[in-house]
């Protein structure tokens, strides 16, 4: 069974929600912020003292209703009985690192508190920083006293509700354990308020009073994340879950981007995850412009898309307005190919299009005569899919794959600590599963891909995070690593820092969509690579429409909007390059060559994009 098609899918009933908490969930960029706001003004507007709070570190609520909103709540000009807050889990687990830290300085050693700081600086801190903001909510009634529904742009992760359901992360393992794993710090610090926590996770589990809403678009990649928040979140007993498909493109008409665009949507719906398809599910249309100001989102829930649809003259045109940039990437390939050997790294968060970005860039590239090796850390390794097929006796795809190394890597640690008892091992069992730990796992095998490119040219879909690096940079960090371990440190891993240093090696590129979301991600991406001294080669913006030439009123609205994206990343980037949406999927020998725009002499032109480089 699969989800209904696009013209199928009934429509969201923006003020029908029976229970008093609603959490928002969805990978970056689906538009979960937008349409928990649209919920918001929806149910005021219908007589419900409604109170919406973000937890995310990239939130942008101030944008979507035009104010400055902290913690306490703030009342929304012209919605009578709404409110919004940003609890700032960056701030709150800045506070926590300094509160562990600050008894530890001036008596040991500056290399030792760089060391501690780093360690938690991680997601791993972030997320129980989170956690612990909108659990105070959900656990002191008085904290939303007066409100009918308490709405939070954001939900937990499955890891950590296992994380903090788990006896043994109340017990004496945290200050025994000290060398403990990533998430094991922060936990520690937070240990006073087991009692709340234990309340909020019942609240959650309970469904009269929560409903989690997965929100997603029709695309592949959101519709697997959707389905594997909602997997992991049911088996930890929040079952009342619905699932809002954003986005929607329900009118094509004969534009011919349109009409390829709804195919490519209905597709996506079909091949949907199983996990999805006995969940309640409404539609909501795909917007003309980006969602910001009340009145944006009013029309948004009475179905208005026309009135915000605006007409794209000439002054719009992505070359007339002065877009930075080339459109495509020839220039980029002529670079990496007057380059020779190194790695390039494609970066980003998922959905963005990082995979088939690097896999045409491997193609490219070999295609010239480089030898290449094409590999991923991502654990959904798309690679494949994204290649379907082509091949070149110069190109080798290889694959590291994260549940092995993590498997192998837990394997030691549970050998070195074969004394714990079993609510000890239940804790580390989980602590092992945590998305900092994994990166830790990959690393080694990482380093010995890179260190093939002194010989050949390596790219890499996706790259460990600043953070990471620097962990691992850190003397008694890594110390500490392999004596869990007990492992010898590799030399690749040792020289693997001052490799992705050196701007001769290695390039990083960061990959984004046009839309704010991800710009803000891939904006602290790049600040976190900074961070560990390396400044990335440039970004790419993929899948632009204003790259299309569509005439649909809402697509050419949307390719208007993504002209402020575009100028936010020429603010930011050394290097920008623009790739435009691509009528089909950009898989195989001739989709990834039109992604790369490299001729393909069995290909048809691509009218689409005709006049716009």
């Amino acid at each position: 069974m699969s989800l209904p098609p696009a013209a199928e899918i009934e429509p969201l009933d923006w003020a029908a929600w029976g229970t008093r908490y609603l959490f928002f969930t969805g990978k970056g960029g689906v538009g979960k912020t937008t349409t928990a706001s649209a919920v918001a003004v929806a149910l005021a507007d219908a007589g419900q003292w409604t109170l919406l709070i973000s937890t995310d570190p990239a939130s942008n609520l101030d944008d979507v209703f035009g104010i400055r909103a902290g913690a306490e709540p703030t009342p929304i000009p012209g919605v009578a009985g709404l409110s919004v807050a940003n609890l700032d889990p960056e701030q709150a687990a800045a506070a926590f690192k300094e509160r562990a830290v600050a008894p530890y300085r001036g008596v040991l050693p500056d290399a030792a508190i760089a060391s501690m700081e780093e360690q938690l600086s991680g997601a791993c801190t972030l997320e129980v920083a989170a956690f612990n903001e909108f659990t105070a909510v959900l656990a002191t009634p008085e904290a939303a006293a007066g409100y009918d529904h308490v709405i939070f742009d954001t939900a937990p992760t499955g890891h950590t509700l296992r994380l903090l359901t788990l006896p043994g992360a109340w017990s004496g393992y945290v200050s025994d354990h000290p060398a403990g794993a990533s998430c094991l710090g922060p936990l520690a610090g937070l240990d006073q308020r087991q009692e709340q926590y234990a309340a909020a996770v019942t609240t959650l589990a309970d469904p009269a009073s929560t409903t989690l809403v997965l929100v997603t678009r029709a695309e592949g990649s959101a519709l697997t994340e959707a389905a594997r928040a909602s997997t992991e979140l049911a088996a930890l007993g929040v079952a009342n879950q619905r699932l809002i498909v954003n986005g929607l493109l329900q009118d094509p008409g004969d534009d011919r981007v349109a009409r390829r665009f709804a195919e490519r949507q209905t597709a996506a719906l079909a091949g949907a995850p199983a996990a999805l398809a006995d969940l309640p599910v409404a539609g909501v249309a795909l917007s003309a412009a980006e969602m910001t100001g009340v009145a944006a989102l009013r029309r948004l829930v009475a179905g208005d898309t026309a009135s915000a649809t605006s007409a794209v003259g000439p002054a719009d045109d992505p070359v007339a307005g002065g877009a930075p940039g080339p459109f495509g990437l020839p220039e980029l390939i002529d670079a990496l190919d007057d380059a020779g050997h190194g790695v390039v790294m494609t970066m980003g968060k998922g959905g963005v299009g990082k995979t088939t970005i690097a896999a045409a860039l491997a193609l490219a590239l070999s295609e010239r005569g480089h030898e290449v090796t094409l590999s991923t850390t991502d654990p959904a390794a798309h690679l494949t899919a994204a290649l379907a097929g082509a091949e070149h006796p110069g190109l080798r795809i290889e694959r590291i794959d994260p549940v092995a190394e993590t498997a192998r890597y837990a394997a030691e640690v549970f050998e070195a600590a074969a004394g714990l008892d079993a609510a000890g091992r239940a804790l580390l069992e989980e602590d092992l599963r945590s998305p900092c730990t994994e990166e830790i796992a990959v690393f080694r095998a990482f380093a010995r891909t890179v260190d093939a490119a002194r010989k050949r040219v390596v790219v890499l879909d996706t790259a460990p995070t600043g953070h990471t690096l620097l962990l691992l940079d850190a003397t008694q960090s890594y110390e500490r690593e392999v004596k869990r371990s007990n492992a010898e440190v590799p030399a690749e891993v040792s020289g693997l820092l001052g490799r992705l240093r050196d701007p001769a090696f290695a390039r990083m590129l960061v990959v984004t969509l046009p839309e704010s979301t991800p710009v803000l991600e891939a904006e602290r991406l790049q600040n976190d690579l900074i961070r560990a001294g390396i400044r990335p080669y440039g970004w790419i913006i993929n899948a632009a429409m204003v790259a299309t030439g569509s005439g649909h009123p809402t697509l050419a609205a949307r390719a208007a909007a993504e002209r402020r994206q575009i100028a936010a990343v020429a603010g930011v980037a050394d290097r920008v390059w623009l790739v435009g949406w691509q009528p089909d999927p950009p898989v195989g020998r001739a989709g990834l060559s039109a992604l790369a725009d490299l001729p393909d002499p069995a290909a048809e032109p691509a009218p689409l994009l005709t006049g716009v480089r």
